[in-house]
């Protein structure tokens, strides 16, 4: 029975709703929380806490975490849960086991609903955009999907702007059903994206937002406030420890300390309920490896964010203004020029 405390919110403008806050398997289990006696102890925590909506994708562990988590969802009432999980990165060596061709996301779905163990998936993801594969190919086999039954909605993660405007431009054309969600990542340190790119765009089209790293992977925790403990995420993973950590970042976080403590809250705690409160957002993917977090970040849906908590949060984490989004647009036409030139190497 769901916790009267959690809140459930529409996903978009579809009929469905999600718990206000999710739990995700992105480096976590099956990768350092390896037993499955702990994954079990964590999601029947959430469950009873009123969490129904389970984050998965077939990258994560390469598969271990669709199967741990699937062993314990199995448990639950399926008509109670939202579980998604997603397509894109390479599951193998093979040349076609990756992408958004049409091939790899129809053997994709088969393998990741066998490895749940559920006839169907509420939520099926285009883990990243794939330059590589016809926009109208994705679209059509994510429709396909829905009507046979094996995925509910499809939906879009980390794509941009531009492309979820011609996703939608596309697929009403063609009378397909549109990607419904789009799970953006969003934190205290990450803003410029959502805020100034996707959130527009999402919320026009009726998308729900589903948001992930809240956390910013820990950084907003304080947990890197004297350097990085063994096996926390950020020493094990280098390639996330370069794109999320600096020292001003550190600073910055150290002072939100004090704002935390004054308001009687955790830095988590208030990093969770900041992002959970922002306009358009359907639910927050928490990710956790111990029941104490969990139950620490759940406590996060009681905290009431005013206006004088933001005002303090943006002199420490600032809005994005037009240096910002000037410098998004110059990353966007970059990466469209690298491919461009790709293209016109491949057929000399």
């Amino acid at each position: 029975m769901a916790d009267v405390s959690m809140r459930y919110r529409p996903l978009g403008r579809s009929g469905v709703k999600v718990s206000a806050l999710g739990l995700g398997g992105w480096t976590t289990f099956g990768e350092s929380v390896a037993g499955q006696e702990t994954v079990k102890d964590i999601l029947c925590a959430a469950f009873d806490a009123g969490v129904t909506f389970f984050d998965i994708a077939d990258a994560y562990a390469k598969g271990e975490s669709e199967r741990m988590m699937g062993k314990v969802l199995s448990e639950f009432p399926r008509h109670e849960l939202v579980i998604s999980s997603k397509v894109f990165f390479p599951m193998s060596d093979d040349v076609n086991d990756r992408g958004l061709s049409r091939k790899h996301i129809m053997e994709s779905v088969d393998r990741s609903l066998r490895r749940i163990g559920t006839d169907y998936l509420d939520l099926y993801f285009c883990h990243r955009f794939d330059p590589n594969t016809p926009i109208e190919e994705t679209a059509r086999a994510m429709d396909d999907l829905v009507h046979r039954g094996k995925i509910l909605y499809w939906g879009t993660s980390e794509w941009t702007g531009p492309q979820l405007r011609n996703v939608h431009r596309l697929c009403s054309k063609l009378n397909l059903h549109p990607p419904r969600v789009e799970q953006p990542q969003y934190s205290l340190l990450a803003r410029t994206k959502f805020e100034l790119d996707v959130r527009p765009t999402a919320v026009k089209h009726g998308m729900g937002l589903l948001l992930w790293s809240p956390l910013a992977s820990g950084l907003l925790t304080g947990k890197y406030d004297d350097g990085f403990p063994k096996d926390s995420r950020l020493s094990r993973l280098a390639w996330l420890r370069k794109s999320e950590f600096s020292e001003e970042r550190r600073e910055r976080i150290r002072r939100f300390e004090d704002v935390a403590r004054r308001y009687g809250h955790s830095r988590a705690q208030l990093a969770i309920a900041w992002v959970a409160a922002a306009r358009g957002v359907s639910s927050v993917i928490l990710g956790v490896t111990r029941l104490e977090q969990l139950r620490e970040n759940i406590e996060a849906l009681k905290i009431p964010v005013t206006k004088e908590m933001s005002a303090e949060l943006d002199r420490i984490f600032p809005k994005p203004g037009f240096t910002e989004y000037a410098h998004l647009v110059a990353r966007r036409n970059a990466r469209r020029v690298r491919g461009k030139l790709r293209s016109l190497r491949r057929k000399q």
